[in-house]
């Protein structure tokens, strides 16, 4: 009887167990949302993914740019707002396109068109037969004994008496222009030493990106080139008081170290201007750190400045 019981208890618990519906798993991670974000995101180039550490500010100074243009076109209003896996814009929005995604070029230009009369046969002009142009037959005269005599004796075809001479325009030998002493292109800049003082350290591809001077705190330092400040601050940790000057839409100069900083950011300044007295600021001595950068990224000075 107890074995009997004990069966039947058996089969009531596993009818029980298949008969329950098993439970949905929900993932809670949020892996599914942020792959989903992360797949929205525009990648390639012109844009980047920030890292941990990173400022705007130093992102702007490694793409070339000012990091209020950065901030504009990624509608950031508190530069200390970045996070870890945001991606940014760090170039400047593209030409548009048209409403098919094709980019608009204009129309080439066709053969020009011959102009004719109406009764005239296709594939003629009005000057030759053949349809060719030729030059207009001017100055002769009929022959006779004397234009045969004038032409044995000159050497030249005789002309009418009354014929004007024929003038042509002066033709002068191709002579070419004087090069400039030093090629430019769209986007070079005519560069200046910022500082009267010794190069204490070369630039270095796996060390030091820009040329080092050793100097005397309050030093001046100058403008390299024309452009507008688009950092002062010591907001890049290693650099200290830094001003950053972008001259065009391809190089941009820095200044580090340095112990007061004369200009503010957005202002236009000339080749040759004090922006900055030399010091030592995050630095073990006074010195100036200067940086030449193309594209956002570190250059040879040497290479640009001219010969001292």
């Amino acid at each position: 009887m107890i074995r009997i019981v004990a069966v039947t208890l058996s089969t009531v618990l596993m009818a029980g167990c298949l008969s329950q519906q098993p439970v949905p798993a929900v993932d809670r991670s949020g892996t599914g949302q942020s792959r989903a974000a992360s797949a929205a995101q525009p990648t390639g180039p012109g844009y980047y993914t920030v890292k941990r550490g990173d400022t705007l500010y130093r992102i702007a100074l490694e793409n070339g740019q000012d990091h209020r243009d950065i901030a504009a076109w990624n509608n950031i209003s508190n530069p200390s707002s970045i996070k870890e896996g945001q991606v940014l814009r760090v170039q400047p929005p593209g030409a548009p396109e048209s409403a098919d995604g094709a980019t608009t070029k204009p129309i080439a230009t066709g053969a020009v068109v011959e102009a004719r009369s109406l009764d005239q046969p296709a594939g003629t002009s009005a000057t030759s037969p053949s349809g060719l142009k030729r030059e207009p037959r001017v100055g002769k005269e009929p022959y006779s004994d004397e234009a045969y005599a004038r032409l044995n004796k000159t050497g030249e075809p005789a002309k009418p008496v009354d014929a004007k001479p024929e003038t042509k325009p002066e033709v002068k030998p191709d002579v070419p222009a004087a090069a400039p002493a030093v090629a430019s292109g769209p986007d070079d800049v005519p560069w200046l030493w910022p500082t009267s003082a010794k190069v204490s350290a070369p630039y270095s591809d796996s060390g030091n990106k820009g040329l080092d001077f050793a100097g005397k705190a309050g030093d001046p330092v100058l403008a390299a080139g024309d452009g507008k400040v688009v950092y002062a601050g010591s907001g890049l940790r290693g650099f200290g008081e830094l001003v950053i000057v972008k001259h065009n839409a391809t190089y941009l100069s820095a200044y580090a170290h340095n112990r007061k900083i004369l200009v503010k950011e957005g202002q236009q300044v000339s080749r040759g201007q004090k922006i900055a007295e030399m010091g030592n600021t995050d630095a073990e001595s006074v010195k100036l750190h200067f940086e030449i950068r193309k594209q956002g990224k570190p250059v040879d000075p040497a290479q640009y400045l001219p010969k001292r």
